[in-house]
């Protein structure tokens, strides 16, 4: 008994101390590597927003049709797709790749459909709304005929026609109504709108991660995503205020028939809202991801991710885009 308690009060505080030091040491380690990757994550960001700049002024000669964002963007929902599926393939949700890559290539030609040669309207601000939303009801009819057809007892129908659902709905038609960005202000400034989107929210995801890593004490969703605290939302939203505003004032000058930048309150206001938003969108992937216990949405590159954590901010701010470029007083042509 002596021995059980000398133990206990000699040896046993020893070994605590011990595993409170390698604990100490794992987090530390941990944290080097979610820096790293951050890291990573912001200048692949930074690097994104020149090299798209470079490709709208390509697709930009090229006329409305925008052949290269078409290429590119038929490219960005088959790899979500793929990546969704991926994701999705846990517990009793079975998505079909084939089935969820119809529905997005349908929904991308949708997208593109009225702005192909032959076929433009006389409105140059029109966009292709009405066929993405008729094809996305037949992307229904598509996934509950496709789970039909292979159906073979109850137990796990209603759980893959949700899950081939959202995965048609994320990286398919999210992605084809933030394409329409590029058309809302006719084919001249299309790629105006459509770069204040990216601007705003990658500007943002830099303002948040230094706002985070100098002032971030408070987390804003530990169970989500832990990395993340309000100083660094804070900063989120101001980095893309910075952001929208720069862009839209200096990036006017690259088209032409633009008198003047849209006034500074309302580029606030856009980007104040992209940048929560995008924030939003970041965690809402964050939910799939931590729901099906994974980590990544694929891995895409060592230590970074899948193509979905790039483009969560994007595609969940891209409709709301959309609708502030309708409401907010940004055209001043």
């Amino acid at each position: 008994m002596e021995d059980v308690i000398a133990l206990t009060v000699g040896e046993f505080p020893h070994t605590q101390v011990a595993i409170r030091h390698l604990m100490q040491s794992e987090n530390r380690h941990r944290g080097c590597v979610m820096e790293r990757s951050l890291a990573w994550r912001l200048g692949l960001g930074s690097a994104m927003i020149p090299a798209l700049i470079a490709l709208f002024v390509i697709d930009y000669q090229l006329g409305e049709a925008a052949p290269f964002l078409f290429l590119f963007c038929m490219f960005l929902t088959l790899r979500s797709a793929w990546e969704m599926c991926r994701l999705l393939t846990v517990r009793q949700l079975k998505p079909q790749f084939l089935v969820v890559a119809t529905g997005c290539i349908a929904l991308m030609l949708a997208a593109w459909w009225q702005h192909l040669p032959g076929r433009s309207v006389d409105d140059g601000n029109s966009i292709a709304l009405a066929p993405v939303g008729l094809v996305m009801s037949l992307c229904v009819l598509l996934v509950l005929a496709a789970e039909a057809i292979r159906f073979r007892g109850p137990g796990h129908s209603m759980e893959s026609i949700g899950a081939n659902l959202l995965a048609i709905a994320y990286a398919g038609f999210l992605l084809a109504i933030t394409a329409q960005l590029r058309w809302m202000a006719g084919g001249e400034h299309g790629y105006l709108l459509l770069g204040s989107l990216i601007v705003a929210t990658k500007v943002g995801d830099i303002g948040g991660y230094a706002a985070g890593r100098l002032f971030g004490r408070t987390k804003m969703s530990p169970y989500l995503s832990p990395g993340k605290t309000w100083a660094g939302c804070v900063g989120a939203i101001v980095g893309a205020m910075l952001g929208t505003v720069l862009w839209l004032t200096f990036g006017v000058q690259m088209f032409d028939g633009i008198s003047k930048p849209p006034a500074v309150w309302a580029c606030l206001m856009f980007g104040g809202i992209i940048g929560l938003v995008g924030l939003i969108g970041d965690l809402c992937e964050s939910l799939i991801k931590r729901d099906v216990g994974q980590k990544d949405s694929a891995p895409l590159m060592p230590g970074f991710g899948g193509l979905l954590d790039i483009l969560d901010s994007i595609l969940f701010a891209g409709p709301v885009a959309c609708l502030l470029w309708y409401v907010l007083p940004l055209k001043t042509w």
